[in-house]
């Protein structure tokens, strides 16, 4: 259920008229939860402008999918084009939002989302393409890793996908902005979450803007 908690907060990030690249996992669930009335256009590393939502199970088209490989439906007027110019697209600034998941994200907004050292990985896809070019980064990820570390820190471990790039960080716990100057700053507590508790699983400092 923290998963769908965390895909229903991140499409609060939506905005009317938005560009918005989803990545694999969670990400990909925003795409069925556009609020009524409001268009957004969601674009795909491999060509598409104009991504909707998943299929119903029977309706698949093996050769219409995303990024990540998965089947997906198209909206009326959406198109296809080269990956050459979708990552022009990305490159040149013009999608409004990226929505990501994340293996860590340290204070200062760097990321790590592309490979863990001595497990096999294709390599980093768009990932360092849309964290440099696309205007608003919102990482999706639990906390804490299944071993209960904290995967918020001071600093990555892991290989870095880019550096100061992230502007948001949705957990099963909470909401961080992460702040230029400032770094890392409380937002949002879920329900049922306490400040002790996000304290207790957060590996580095962070500023406290809730009232009370």
């Amino acid at each position: 259920m923290s998963r769908d908690l965390i895909v229903q907060r991140a499409a609060k990030e939506l905005r009317d008229g938005y560009y918005v690249n989803l990545g694999i996992g969670m990400p990909t669930q925003v795409a069925n939860l556009v609020p009524p009335g409001m268009t957004v256009s969601f674009q795909s590393e491999n060509g598409i402008l104009g991504v909707g939502p998943f299929p119903y199970e029977g309706e698949e088209h093996p050769d219409l999918i995303n990024a990540g490989k998965q089947t997906v439906t198209t909206i009326p007027g959406s198109s296809f084009f080269s990956s050459s110019d979708s990552f022009a697209m990305i490159r040149g600034g013009h999608v409004d939002l990226s929505i990501l998941g994340g293996l860590e994200v340290a204070q200062n907004g760097d990321l790590a989302n592309w490979m863990v050292p001595g497990k096999m990985v294709k390599g980093p896809g768009g990932a360092m393409d849309l964290v440099s070019g696309v205007k608003r980064v919102v990482v999706l990820m639990e906390h804490t890793s299944k071993d209960g570390a904290s995967k918020i820190l001071k600093r990555c471990t892991l290989p870095i996908t880019g550096k100061g790039v992230v502007n948001m960080v949705i957990t099963d716990l909470c909401v961080f902005e992460v702040e230029p100057g400032k770094g890392l700053v409380l937002k949002e507590l879920h329900p049922g979450v306490t400040l002790e508790q996000v304290r207790a699983k957060t590996a580095c400092d962070f500023f406290n803007a809730l009232k009370g």
